[in-house]
């Protein structure tokens, strides 16, 4: 493959538990994980205050351009600098950026993983998490109060003005191109295996003579 890597996309609500799958599967295949949260557009030229108002749950909330142009570039076996975000301030951390250089499996994460069509084009197999919205809700409720200093209350107005409309617009829908829809709501270990299988099916692992642990064989 001349250090050309296989790409799979990665799609799903927020807390659908895609991000927990892509970096098991980068963790079983020795790979790469890739967010798509990176790729957020930077609001420093925006006051504070504006920049929370911003919907960060539309497609035209990342940089899709530099995004496919970044995963192209690794696709074709060069390096890219990613960018690194700042979900506090809402802005990328000036001066910051992360060498990425994948030549095996890079596991492209993000709730439009699947949206752009343009990204869509670059990948060997396209996965959806599909997740029941309750479930979400509460994945999501969790992590934006401990992880993100959030309030609840502020967690639960979010969801139900953007988070959960956008969702229906635009995420749900992207399952139509996936190759792959597994449960958000099975064990990781089965989802794990399910994608294992079809990259067996599609002989994406033969190409790379690669060796998968024990137990997923």
């Amino acid at each position: 493959m001349n250090g050309s890597p296989v790409l799979v996309g990665i799609a799903g609500c927020s807390g659908s538990g895609k991000t927990t799958l892509a970096q098991e599967l980068a963790r079983e295949l020795e790979g790469t994980h890739f967010h798509l949260d990176h790729y957020y557009r930077d609001l420093g030229h925006l006051a504070y205050e504006e920049r929370c108002q911003q919907n960060f749950d539309h497609p035209d909330a990342l940089e899709a351009d530099l995004l496919v142009a970044h995963i192209r570039q690794l696709a074709s076996g060069r390096s890219i600098h990613q960018p690194q975000y700042d979900f506090v301030t809402h802005t990328r951390i000036p001066g910051k950026s992360v060498l990425l250089y994948e030549p095996h499996f890079l596991l492209v994460d993000g709730i439009f993983a699947l949206h752009y069509p343009a990204l869509r084009r670059l990948y060997h197999l396209r996965v959806y998490v599909d997740t029941p919205d309750p479930v979400c809700y509460q994945r999501r409720f969790a992590r934006d109060v401990q992880q993100r200093g959030r309030t609840p209350e502020s967690v639960a107005q979010h969801y139900a003005a953007t988070v959960r409309p956008m969702a229906e617009q635009f995420v749900r829908p992207s399952s139509k191109h996936a190759d792959l829809i597994v449960d958000g709501t099975s064990s990781l270990d089965w989802s794990v295996e399910q994608v294992l299988s079809k990259l067996r099916q599609m002989r994406l692992l033969d190409r790379l003579e690669l060796t998968i642990p024990a137990g997923h064989s």
